[in-house]
């Protein structure tokens, strides 16, 4: 007769043994029937608590088998008492949670267009662990004249969204009526109220009370410079201005919420 464990599972089909791994804080795993990745803040009797980028929670039973950790399936065990207190996870420069050894996912078809170098270097310096995760690619557009031909050519559709953010994006505008143009349920188009990318950065955070005021019909750039004293060098005077950029703290909160909402419309399943 043919002999079966309890569970009815003959013995040659018995699942192989997985790792068992202590769910110490910090320790970033994948719940895979959510797909919630997190990191694990706490750890009690039966349950682990994670934390996914955005600071979600997410309370999950300590099942055999039930996480995966690098793609390799593992089973939490409860850490020993001397390492069960809760920390805080370390975080990206957007403020999500950092993935420590994470790899760039491949490239999206979608992809988020900015207005101008500086605007994607900046977009680098605070948002790039977060978009190489999601495999988000960031592009530049000299001007907004060019955004009607860039989405014709990239045809936004359900699996390639376009974002693209704007400067100086205000009702009535020429910038405003283009972007209304290419708008679309695939297609967004966001804008901050700044005249240029620089003065999303926080000016305390640049060592001055405030960006100056230049006069219509002056270059906006050359005009900062010559009013804080600065050498007319517009490429050094962002340099220095992107060296004192460390995370989102020292961005202006309008240019915040509209990279998010840009990077959770291409990202939307």
């Amino acid at each position: 007769m043919r002999q079966y464990s309890p569970d009815l599972t003959p013995p040659w089909k018995k699942p192989k043994p997985v790792p068992e791994v202590p769910a110490e804080p910090g320790l970033v795993v994948e719940e895979p029937g959510t797909g919630f990745c997190g990191a694990v803040i706490r750890c009690e009797a039966g349950t682990v608590t994670l934390e996914d980028r955005f600071g979600k929670h997410r309370v999950f039973p300590l099942e055999p088998r039930g996480f995966l950790l690098e793609g390799q399936v593992v089973t939490l065990t409860r850490p020993s008492a001397s390492s069960s207190t809760p920390i805080r996870p370390t975080r990206t420069a957007s403020g999500s949670v950092a993935v420590p050894g994470a790899r760039a996912r491949v490239a999206r078809a979608g992809r988020i267009y900015v207005e101008g170098r500086h605007d994607a270097e900046l977009v680098e310096r605070v948002w790039g662990d977060d978009l190489r995760i999601e495999g988000v690619v960031v592009e530049y557009l000299e001007g907004v004249d060019d955004l009607p031909a860039i989405v014709a050519d990239f045809s936004p559709g359900p699996d390639a969204r376009l974002g693209v953010l704007v400067d100086h994006l205000v009702p009535g505008s020429k910038e405003s009526r283009i972007a209304a143009s290419v708008t679309s349920d695939h297609a967004l188009v966001l804008g901050h109220p700044y005249i240029d990318i620089w003065e999303a950065v926080k000016p305390s955070s640049v060592g001055i009370p405030s960006w100056p005021r230049v006069p219509h019909g002056q270059d906006w750039k050359t005009g900062v410079c010559r009013a804080l004293g600065w050498p007319d060098n517009t490429g050094a005077a962002w340099q220095h201005i992107l060296s004192r950029v460390h995370s989102y703290k020292d961005l202006q909160p309008e240019l915040l919420g509209r990279v998010e909402e840009l990077i959770d419309f291409v990202t939307a399943p």
